[in-house]
């Protein structure tokens, strides 16, 4: 029964979107941090690690998604405003902040869920 819980291609996903959102919430924090200096670059998580996670979870194997690490880097798309080359926007980073707080609720929720599951389960008898 706990095998089958916390074993599963599902649950590890769900662990691996809460470590990029964490990963993220950092990220967002340096941004803000760093508003205002020169030449600063937007940072976030890798885009690729979604597509990766996402292939990784549809596969079913878990080791696959346990491999993922979700990593940080540049945002290519992200533009300056004005002439000192710094790429970070503060509106736009309180609404990645915004977001990324819905995404660890909801996240957090799903493994909650899943512990529920396992108390339930231990209760019963």
């Amino acid at each position: 029964m706990i095998d089958g819980l916390f074993a599963s291609a599902n649950y590890q996903g769900v662990k691996k979107m809460l470590d990029a959102t964490v990963l993220r919430q950092e990220a967002i924090a340096s941004n803000l941090a760093n508003i205002e200096t020169p030449n600063y670059k937007r940072v976030d998580v890798a885009p690729a690690f979604a597509t990766e996670l996402s292939r990784a979870i549809a596969g079913g194997v878990v080791s696959n998604v346990q491999q993922l690490k979700p990593t940080v880097s540049v945002d290519q798309s992200a533009v300056a405003q004005n002439r000192d080359g710094n790429t970070v926007q503060l509106e736009k980073e309180l609404t990645h902040l915004q977001k990324n707080m819905v995404a660890h609720h909801l996240q957090t929720q799903m493994i909650t869920g899943t512990l529920s599951k396992l108390r339930s389960a231990i209760q019963t008898r």
